[in-house]
């Protein structure tokens, strides 16, 4: 019976695991890729598929392969891990890029949107040397934090939260009430300059 139950138990952990999809009983929050097959044709990835950079003309697009999962009209990609539950930390570099955003969305929401936009994500938005939430098209100015090279997010699935974290103060800036209803991703949208992502963190003490 101990043999069955442990045999049980390393299948569940490997199927989570293949799906994609954050296991809660590991110490440190969702560990992550972003997902070439969902970038649109003006982002590139790099550094083993952890960063992503945009280009002003960006890739041919018919020399990108055909996607249903790829975002056709803005330059936008996801992560490829979801979460379902947990509290999960990581962080992003920003590398000269002066527009970008942040923030997590839904699995399935639509590849011709930008996140941000529609109501199935939350982000945070960096545009004009500000801070703005950003969710369904409306916008919210955030103060006390600049320009810093890496920034942190907190999601907290459960309490349906998202929150921007200063990383060098390691304090909450400012927190989303969210809507979750299913699985979500991690996501990215920039405009110029390069994003790095880190995770696996495990979420800093105090938060």
């Amino acid at each position: 019976m101990a043999l069955l139950f442990a045999r049980s138990f390393r299948l569940c952990r490997w199927g989570a695991k293949r799906l994609g999809v954050a296991s809660t009983e590991a110490q440190r929050g969702v560990s992550f890729k972003l997902e070439e097959k969902t970038a649109h044709s003006s982002l590139a990835l790099f550094r083993g598929d952890t960063g992503v950079k945009y280009g002003l003309v960006g890739l041919e697009p018919t020399k990108v392969a055909l996607n249903v999962e790829r975002f056709r009209e803005w330059a936008v990609v996801l992560a490829d891990t979801a979460v379902t539950s947990g509290r999960h930390y990581w962080e992003v570099t920003v590398k000269r890029s002066q527009q970008f955003r942040i923030g997590v969305a839904d699995v399935d929401m639509s590849r011709d949107s930008c996140i941000g936009v529609d109501d199935r994500s939350w982000v945070f938005t960096y545009a004009q040397r500000k801070w703005y939430t950003m969710l369904a098209n409306e916008k919210a100015p955030i103060e006390g934090i600049g320009q810093p090279e890496k920034v942190g997010l907190l999601l907290e699935y459960e309490a349906q939260k998202l929150s921007l974290v200063d990383v060098s103060q390691v304090s909450v800036v400012h927190t989303l009430q969210t809507d979750f209803r299913g699985p979500v991703v991690p996501a990215f949208a920039l405009w110029d300059g390069e994003l790095l992502t880190h995770s696996g963190l495990e979420v800093p003490p105090g938060l």
